[in-house]
This record gives structure tokens, sequence and C-alpha cells, in this order.
């Protein structure tokens, strides 16, 4: 099982990070052999035109590969729509690895793009010119069903490193169940019911993986219990992971998921790394 995007959207700011944000890019786009999009969202002029054809011209991606859209109106609203239109599999974008109070409860651009995006995204924390290798990779590898193309796709971006480790990690849900059930059962019960729970997620997880090349890949099963968006985030912290791979929810965030936290919330506010978003009716 092989994942690739076949068209990558970048949206250009002409800010500080641009160069470091074309480098990222470039090699993403080269990594999957895909088409890019490059998109611009403010007013076009000579100047601008002339910093596109430069930064196109560092990619070293053949012309005929590369397409630009410019457009004006809200930068997300306009982002949104060009993905859509162009057929974007993938969208590149920056991010802030911690959001202050305002941006968390007015939004930003990076935050609406996450919550409306129809295609996965991969959000930047820190975009760098010089290559940053992949050496931790967690996968949120929740739910039963479609964890393979996750999976699948962290142990694709870990063959290309060496002695890189992809972190599996899934969420004991009926552990809540088993605490609450304890003192009416002997302890030893109760130890067996623990080691049932283990055992049942950690076949789930290699279930999948007997479907998926990872021979040089390092692979770490880890259950977490508690609430799991902010589980995920001590978790990928503590590892030092250099991506963090989760599948988009199944229905648009909104304004009360974040006065109400959905799980994703405690990601989207706080990133310990990159973030990889990936559409769960998408296929790639």
């Amino acid at each position: 099982m092989k994942t690739s995007f076949k068209i990558i959207g970048s949206a250009v700011s002409f800010a500080a990070t641009t160069q470091a944000m074309a480098a990222e890019t470039a090699r993403l786009v080269n990594f999957f052999q895909a088409r890019l999009v490059l998109m611009h969202v403010g007013r076009k002029d000579s100047q601008k035109e002339a910093a596109m054809q430069s930064l196109m011209d560092g990619m070293k991606i053949a012309p005929e590969r590369i397409k630009i859209c410019w457009a004006e109106g809200d930068p997300a609203d306009q982002i949104l729509k060009i993905c859509q239109k162009e057929k974007v599999d993938l969208l590149i974008a920056g991010a802030l690895s911690k959001e202050n109070l305002l941006n968390h409860y007015l939004g930003s651009v990076a935050r609406k793009i996450m919550r409306k995006a129809t295609c996965s995204i991969w959000m930047i924390t820190n975009p760098s010119v010089e290559y940053v290798p992949l050496k931790n990779i967690v996968v949120d590898a929740e739910g039963f069903d479609k964890i393979e193309r996750l999976i699948s796709l962290a142990c694709q971006l870990g063959r290309k490193e060496k002695d890189s480790w992809v972190h599996i990690v899934r969420e004991l849900k009926m552990l809540g169940l088993a605490l609450s059930v304890r003192e009416q059962c002997t302890e030893s019960e109760y130890d067996l019911m623990e080691r049932k729970l283990v055992k049942e997620e950690t076949e789930i997880v290699e279930k999948a993986l007997a479907t998926i090349p990872h021979k040089d890949v390092k692979i770490n099963i880890k259950l977490l219990a508690g609430k799991s968006g902010f589980e995920l985030v001590q978790f990928a912290r503590r590892k030092s992971a250099d991506l963090l791979i989760i599948r988009a929810p199944e229905r648009q965030l909104s304004i009360f998921d974040r006065i109400f936290p959905h799980d994703q919330e405690y990601i989207f506010s706080d990133l310990p790394c990159n973030l990889l978003i990936i559409q769960p009716t998408k296929k790639v």
C-alpha cells in the first residue's frame, strides 16, 4: 500500500519564511512526484510576479509541473476555493507552534484552513531551507478502519531516512470502564481485563502492519489512556517528534469545539511539531 499525492498546493505569502517554505514544498513535491499549485492571495503586480518567478526558479521543479494562481479576498476562503478548483490533494501551509489566546478564540488563517479544508494538509511549524530528516514520526491510529493508510504513509516517509522510528498510537477507550468496575472484581480479574484490552488494541495495529512494507523502519506501538488529543500532544513532545499524522475529523469543527474542545483542538492550539492531517474521504 503506497500513498501518493498527485497535486500539491502551497500558499505563498512573500513573508520572511517564504524561501524556507518553498524549500519544504519542493522536497515534498519531488518526493511524491506531484504537480504543484502555487497560490497567492493579494494584489498582483510586477514586483510580486518577479518574486514568484524567482521562487519557482529556486525550487528546481520543471515549469510544466507548476501552476500559479492569484486571488484577492479573505486569505483562508480564497486558498480553500483554489484547492477545490485545482483538485489539490495536499495543501502545505505554515503554522504557529503555539497560538495565543486571541488567535485561539478569534481564529487564524491556519486554523480556518485546518477546520474547513476538504484536502489533506501538511502544517509546517518551523520551515527550513536545509533538509531536516524525519527521525520520529507519530501516527494517531485511532478508530477501527482505514488506519492502514495513515500507517502506510508514515512508513513510506520513514523509509527514506536511516534509523527512523514510526510510533503508532492507539487509545485505550475501555480503560475508564475497567477502572470503574475495579472495585467489583478481584485484582487478578482486573489485571486479566487490562491485559486483554492491551492485547486487542495491539493486535489491531499488528494486523494493519502485516499489509504494509516497513522492513527499514523501526516500529513502536504505544497505548495511551486519557483525553486522546492532549495525551497525543504530550507523547509527541516526549518523543521529540518531527511529524504527527492524524486523520481529519468526520465533521467540520466549529467555535463550540474551541469552547468545549474536540480532541483535535488540543493539537491545533499547541502543535508539538509539523502536523499532517489526512482527509478520510479523499482518495490519494
